[in-house]
């Protein structure tokens, strides 16, 4: 999988169906990136380097030194010497300067992947990993470059290892990720972009000239932006054309960049965002960098995807609830807001156990002096005048119901009205001598400081450990902003941003190893934490705060091209939609969160009896085709928010036996009575019979013709969708092989 040729000096790095090429150049040696596509076979392909061509060669023409550094496809550029199109790596020495230049010192090639030391990563036995290894002789500085690779999957994972071997400190300034270059093809970016209630809409659009990409200084990944690049060949669609991905494992502030070079060619960036970044780095001491996943598909957008999905199922999510079906949950936000009391969640209990919901999620609101969202966050010991008798009775109560209970929990904040505050307001991040901005009337506690970390966790235990609690969301309602720690020397204030992601990560992993099999679920206002880095410790988070089936669309479109089905966290709710206002009719709102965990965010006691009625029967198709969505691979094939009338998708099991198909009717079209919808993912010499879920029984019953087709006839030619009378209109078909 990863092999060295001396003979070309360069190295191949070969997944299922793509290859990674590094080549050596000049002495002293460059590291420089060669290729990175579908597979090939030749070893030597160092001529795409392009340093035949006189004069771009310093060892023989040094006169234009900066000529070649500012062509040359570094494979981890740096600044200040002559490369111009943007750096992977920025230093600064004591005296501030802040050029560098790194050259080949020495490589290794090793079985498995090295410790990621606080950091989420991949992880499993079948890796390989290249350790490049290049060395800064003016600043003594050690660069250690990572590529690992997995047997199963089309993935390549970058790190960057930086060590300080002098005996003077040095400043990182910038240090990314994982940087390469290559021509620009007429290529496109692609982007998933947003807002709160909206996130991870598609953006596509053509590479211009300089710099473009994406960001988030806000502590978090963000609403607004997925730290992801994709790069588009122009035919690209679905299943045809070329795709490449970069996504970072990494839960903070982060930059995707891409700039368009005077030769028509292209340097690609993913890392640390370098605003507000910098990290002292004493003798002998080093810094890692969040991983990056690098993917090349040729089979278009839905390749890139099933490469995505197949790493973090196999290789990332860690949690015990992994390969479980997860427990149909309600949760009563949406329900009672803060208006609650143990009565009333009994109550909604109570009726929610009659229709086979099999845990109940208690929301903001259940401790402290927490009546509203102004106050007691912080404080989290049970209000009894709430839950009265206290949370041991009222776990008790749920349990004898036959159901599993969960709590929230928001400890990364502190409400200015609260104990906690009133004891240590010097807790709260903040900038001294300037007052810190209020976002929903909170400040954030500054985790970074050990003393603050000890004293949430305990909190949260005290908590888990006084009744039967089965699963935790994890919330985060606002960003860090007025960067201030008094845990941090002045020097060091620039590292506060990742210090605080660190010490999330901390936390989270003190509380599943303490509770291996609590079910953690991340959240973030909706999804403004929703990254590769929070599923190595939760194996789901909340996908939006915005539950309305039509915008859930385009949400949960966004989301399944980098994440499989198993992690979106998906609920029906109540209509008229709290959100967006919209009415859809609750079958279609069931058939809409089957893209996700599937649960219920509503009054259960108020609803209709029409829409009580149809609950049981979700819960059991939920439980039917749960092992499809999470297990299956994801195809798209038909997308609301390019044609605004309607939107399918399909996951098809492995064996490709079967498959189910979600089709979502949003706008009727007059005087147009059915479309032609073509399948994806079966095997073209099988023969199978579709079926239609029926809402009302939770039967499944002949669709269109009684016959069995051959799967290449259903790819190829199609079935006809047609009868759906009315807008937000949905079915759900069943693919079966003809036994």
């Amino acid at each position: 999988m990863i092999g060295w040729h001396e003979a070309s000096r360069s190295f191949k790095i070969d997944t299922p169906h793509s290859s990674y090429v590094i080549a050596l150049a000049d002495e002293p040696a460059y590291a420089g990136h060669a290729y990175f596509g579908k597979r090939i076979s030749d070893e030597d392909v160092s001529q795409l380097l392009r340093i035949a061509e006189p004069p771009y060669v310093p060892s023989r023409n040094a006169r234009d030194k900066l000529s070649f550094l500012d062509t040359f496809p570094m494979e981890y550029p740096t600044h200040g010497v002559g490369d111009f199109r943007g750096s992977a790596l920025k230093i600064r020495t004591k005296e501030g300067h802040s050029a560098s230049e790194l050259f080949y010192l020495r490589h290794e090639i090793v079985s498995g992947k090295p410790e990621a030391e606080g950091l989420p990563a991949t992880f499993g036995d079948n890796a390989s990993t290249l350790k490049l290894i290049l060395w800064d002789e003016v600043c003594s500085l050690e660069v250690e470059l990572r590529y690992s690779v997995f047997e199963d999957c089309d993935a390549v994972l970058r790190s960057a290892r930086i060590t300080n071997r002098g005996t003077r400190e040095l400043f990182l300034e910038k240090a990314l990720s994982a940087s390469f270059d290559m021509d620009n093809e007429e290529f496109e970016l692609l982007t998933l972009h947003g807002s709160w209630a909206r996130e991870r809409h598609m953006q596509r659009r053509r590479i211009g000239s300089g710099f473009q990409g994406v960001s988030s200084g806000r502590g978090e990944t963000s609403h607004q932006h997925q730290p992801f690049l994709g790069l588009l060949s122009r035919d690209c669609t679905q299943e045809r054309g070329e795709a490449y991905g970069l996504h970072l494992i990494y839960s903070g502030n982060f930059l995707g960049s891409v700039y368009g070079g005077q030769f028509d060619n292209l340097r690609i960036s993913i890392g640390i965002d370098p605003e507000d970044f910098c990290w002292r780095l004493a003798p002998g001491e080093s810094f890692l960098t969040p991983e990056a996943v690098l993917v090349y598909s040729d089979h278009g957008l839905g390749g890139m995807s099933r490469s995505f999905h197949d790493l973090y199922r196999r290789h990332l999510i860690r949690s015990v609830w992994k390969d479980r079906t997860r427990p149909v949950l309600i949760n009563n936000w949406e329900a009672t807001y803060f208006d609650f009391d143990e009565k009333k969640l009994l109550a909604i209990a109570e009726q929610a156990a009659k229709c086979g919901i099999e845990m109940l999620v208690m929301d903001d609101g259940w401790f402290g002096n927490r009546f509203d969202d102004n106050r007691a966050l912080g404080d989290w010991k049970v209000n009894e005048e709430k839950i009265r008798g206290g949370l041991k009775k009222l776990t008790d109560g749920i349990g004898a119901l036959g159901m599993r209970f969960g709590i929230w929990f928001e400890p990364e904040m502190v409400s200015p009205d609260s104990d906690l505050y009133r004891e240590h307001p010097d807790w709260a991040i903040a900038v001294p001598g300037r007052k810190a901005g209020l976002c929903r009337n909170q400040y954030v506690l500054d985790l970074t400081r050990s003393e603050v970390r000890d004293h949430v966790f305990g909190l949260l235990t005290d908590i888990l450990d006084s009744a039967d609690i089965a699963y935790v969301k994890w919330d985060m309602n606002r960003q860090l902003a007025d960067l201030g720690s008094l845990g941090l020397d002045p020097e060091c204030q620039g590292e506060l941003s990742h210090r605080y992601v660190l010490a999330v990560y901390e936390l989270q992993e003190r509380l599943i190893k303490r509770y291996p099999e609590l079910l953690l679920e991340n959240c973030s206002g909706g999804g403004a934490r929703f990254d590769p880095g929070m599923l190595y410790y939760s194996p789901q988070i909340w996908c939006s705060d915005d539950t309305d089936a039509v915008e859930r669309l385009m949400i949960q479109e966004g989301t399944a091209l980098l994440y499989p089905l198993s992690v979106i966290g998906a609920h029906v709710s109540d209509c008229p939609n709290h959100t967006v206002g919209r009415v859809t009719p609750f079958e279609t709102r069931g058939y809409v969160a089957l893209a996700g965990t599937f649960g219920y965010e509503l009054d259960i006691t108020k609803i209709s009896e029409e829409d009580r009625a149809l609950i049981p029967k979700q819960v059991e198709m939920y439980h039917r085709y749960h092992g499809l969505f999470a297990d299956g691979d994801y195809y798209r094939l038909a997308s609301y928010s390019e044609n605004r009338l309607y939107d399918a998708f399909l996951c098809a099991s492995k064996d490709q036996r079967e498959a189910v198909l979600v089709y979502v009717q949003v706008m009727m079209r007059p005087n147009h009575h059915s479309r032609v919808l073509k399948l994806a993912g079966l095997d073209p010499k099988r023969r199978y019979r579709l079926y239609r879920f029926v809402a009302e029984t939770a039967e499944e019953v002949p669709f269109g013709a009684d016959r069995a087709f051959y799967g290449d006839t259903l790819m190829n030619a199609g079935i006809t969708i047609g009868g759906l009378w009315g807008d937000f209109k949905a079915l759900l078909l069943h693919v079966k092989e003809e036994e």
